[in-house]
């Protein structure tokens, strides 16, 4: 059975940092990614990352803020967050997909997704 757990949600004030954790099991995904939902918002991506190659992509609103990365051993993507910012208080998911990596980048929308964990808070106090 596919599961998706992250972790490392929290409250922190703005320009402070977070990791956040997902730890995938039962599954053998090509892409996966961090998206985000605020109250009243859609779902919004973040960044992404194809496993095969270790290529990212990151949204105009995170980017020299948050890093995505893998770490194979684990089965586990993660997202840094540094600098945040009020406006990046949200639900953040973890997806994943087993779409062909060479589609990884231009599927990067929630909706290509078909794998989900359970979402963690993320909270930036100003």
């Amino acid at each position: 059975q596919a599961l998706l757990v992250e972790s490392g949600g929290g409250s922190v004030q703005a320009r402070g940092s977070l990791r956040l954790s997902c730890a995938c099991s039962g599954l053998s995904p090509n892409c996966m990614a961090w998206f985000r939902q605020a109250p009243g918002q859609g779902r919004d991506r973040v960044a992404g990352i194809t496993l095969v190659t270790g290529s990212t992509y990151y949204a105009d609103s995170v980017k020299g803020r948050f890093t995505i990365s893998q770490d194979n051993a684990k089965n586990t993507v993660y997202l840094e967050m540094n600098s945040l910012k009020p406006e990046d208080t949200a639900m953040y998911y973890c997806a994943a997909a087993t779409t062909q990596s060479a589609l990884c980048y231009t599927h990067w929308v929630y909706n290509q997704y078909n794998y989900w964990g359970q979402g963690t808070q993320v909270t930036v106090s100003s």
